[in-house]
């Protein structure tokens, strides 16, 4: 049994090296996708004044679902494209790396929705930016090394933030909170989605 598992696990290896930049090219979109619902997002709560904890959680948990949808869809769509199975032994990898800090990240904020003070943003805001920071890095072991990287710039930058902030203002508005949002899940993802569109895969090591 363990023999077969490892060779099930070396095959799962050798595919994702073989189709990363299939995976690259699937990113791209997915990354430019998610950038502008976020950009977008932080456009919408400050145009709405949107401040009362419970809206600002179900404003930003709608745009997540959007952005979990559009990326399966687009996910989907390349994987036709390519005439590749979409729910690969490769897929199932990344998704069971994402979905326990993703998980966390939804737990956080369905007690932020239901239980949270009205200055409890920040504690919406922060635990998902840390926990889609740890979801990155655990799937970046299947894609891209830069994903790695993304992952370390969404936690340096979160806690850097988390703490310099508040040293700022005592009291911080909800713009503060949606530019937040913006920038993490809007700005930096279109970073990286524009990165990916303009680079080439790197030669692999013969």
């Amino acid at each position: 049994m363990k023999t077969d598992q490892a060779h099930d696990t070396l095959i799962t290896i050798r595919t994702l090296m073989e189709r990363s930049s299939i995976y690259r090219r699937t990113l791209a979109p997915i990354m430019l996708f998610v950038g502008t619902l976020g950009i977008l997002g932080a456009v919408m709560g400050i145009l709405l004044n949107i401040e009362r904890v419970g809206i600002f959680a179900t404003m930003w948990l709608g745009i997540a679902a959007t952005a979990i949808t559009g990326a399966f869809i687009i996910a989907r769509n390349q994987a036709m494209k390519d005439k590749e199975a979409f729910w690969s032994a490769p897929t199932k990898r990344v998704t069971r790396a994402l979905v326990l800090p993703l998980a966390c990240g939804a737990f956080f904020s369905i007690l932020i929705l239901f239980r949270g003070g009205e200055n409890m943003r920040w504690l919406f805001v922060y635990p998902n930016i840390f926990f889609y920071g740890c979801a990155m890095h655990a799937a970046g072991f299947f894609m891209p090394p830069v994903t790695r990287k993304l992952a370390w710039t969404f936690c340096s930058l979160g806690a850097f933030a988390l703490v310099l902030l508040p040293m700022l203002s005592d009291k911080l508005d909800s713009r503060v909170d949606h530019i937040t949002m913006g920038v993490f899940f809007g700005v930096l993802h279109l970073i990286y989605g524009i990165y990916l569109s303009c680079t080439k895969e790197p030669p692999k090591p013969v």
